[in-house]
């Protein structure tokens, strides 16, 4: 089992990175928010993965964090209904911290707005996904730039705190997750709350 690649990054996309690594060079399909994290192409990166086998092929699926690449194995091999590319596709839609937050609260009508999930998927997600996710969350790590990070500590609510802000001033939870995630970038892995909820209302 492949659970980790390091290499040189010579190609990526919003679902698609290309490592180089002793002469080799290997597809991954990724997430939109683990693209959001690497660098150019041309640096070195390491991405958690998960090899999908078929009679036909067999396909590679990273991600910049483990728990990220573990919570996507456990929607395909849990929820009925939900095979990789649709796992793929949530993940794109919604950081794990958010998606976790979701299913614990069991809002369905946030998770049946990602493409492709119906109310019934999204019921599901709940249903299958709630006693694996947990009370209180702390297995979404602090993600940095160029896919560097750090595991949250339990009471590492950074992330969630600057959503709930945007929210709370009226921006729809995945507006808020996406602007979050994008000071996040542009702020690195230490920004505060604070920060992260100025950097994302000015853009």
């Amino acid at each position: 089992m492949i659970t980790s690649i390091q290499g040189l990054l010579t190609e990526c996309t919003p679902l698609r990175a290309v490592l180089e690594l002793n002469g080799f060079g290997y597809e991954v399909n990724i997430p939109v928010t683990t693209a959001e994290k690497l660098p150019s192409p041309g640096a070195q990166v390491k991405l958690h993965t998960l090899v999908i086998y078929r009679e036909d092929a067999q396909t590679l699926y990273g991600f910049a964090t483990p728990p990220e690449r573990d919570f996507f194995r456990l929607m395909i091999e849990t929820v009925s209904g939900v095979g990789p590319k649709l796992a793929l596709t949530i993940m794109s839609r919604m950081s794990l911290a958010v998606l976790e937050g979701a299913i614990r609260d069991g809002d369905v009508n946030s998770l049946s707005k990602c493409p492709g999930i119906g109310k019934k998927t999204a019921e599901r997600l709940v249903v299958e996904l709630r006693a694996k996710v947990g009370a209180s969350g702390s297995l979404s790590p602090v993600a940095g730039p160029a896919g560097e990070t750090t595991p949250a500590p339990s009471g590492d609510t950074t992330l969630r705190d600057a959503i709930l802000a945007l929210t709370a001033l009226g921006y729809k939870q995945a507006d808020a997750d996406a602007a979050v995630r994008r000071a996040k970038i542009a702020l690195g892995a230490g920004a505060t709350s604070e920060k992260l909820i100025k950097r994302a209302l000015t853009g």
